[in-house]
């Protein structure tokens, strides 16, 4: 897969009051200027980061199909992938970040994976090859993707200096400049890789 990570140094004004923090939207578009969705954005500082619980989230497998396509986590986020589908899954990944799998199985495995190290894991399906997720670890808290509109929106950032990452499964990337309401754009060139066929529903695995 093509990981290109694309960065720009960001500086955010100082905000007057103990309890103020800055908010950041960044816009993703694609050089036609339509929207993209999925891309994950976030900040790391030079003066670090509090450390805090990671959230817990869900890839779920529906209409095989993994859901979210993208998913983005703290370092040492535990993940549940329970299987919607009546027909069976194998879930794995040879990720350099985490490798694991799921063997071949229903519903939801009682016990979730463990991504404990920062990088991309590409996850896949043993049995229908076309089904692929990605999910992005991080060390730092400050992160968002882009939702239907393009636009990411980070919160509760603290006054100062920031290396900004924009990251897209597809991505080639070109950052525009910082604007005085703090607002980015982003205009990322996507080159999806062709899809798998899939296989006719109905089939017992």
């Amino acid at each position: 897969m093509r990981s290109a990570f694309a960065a720009a140094a960001l500086l955010l004004a100082a905000i007057s009051g103990p309890a103020a923090a800055a908010q950041l939207t960044v816009a993703v578009t694609n050089p036609q200027g339509a929207a993209v969705r999925d891309a994950v954005v976030w900040l790391e500082s030079a003066a670090g980061a509090p450390k805090s619980a990671p959230k817990p989230a869900e890839i779920r497998q529906a209409d095989q199909e993994f859901d979210p396509f993208v998913t983005v986590i703290g370092t040492g986020a535990r993940v549940l992938f329970p299987n919607r589908d009546k027909v069976k899954h194998h879930v794995y990944s040879f990720s350099k970040a985490l490798s694991f799998e799921i063997q071949l199985y229903s519903g939801t495995p009682s016990e979730p994976i463990v991504f404990d190290k920062a990088g991309v894991v590409v996850i896949g399906c043993n049995i229908h090859d076309w089904m692929l997720a990605y999910v992005v670890v991080l060390d730092s808290p400050w992160f968002a993707k882009s939702a239907a509109d393009g636009r990411a929106q980070l919160a509760n950032l603290p006054a100062g200096r920031y290396t900004l990452h924009v990251w897209h499964p597809y991505q080639k990337i070109e950052l525009g400049s910082a604007q005085a309401s703090r607002e980015l754009n982003a205009q990322l060139e996507l080159a999806p890789p062709p899809l798998k066929p899939r296989r006719p529903s109905g089939e017992t695995y």
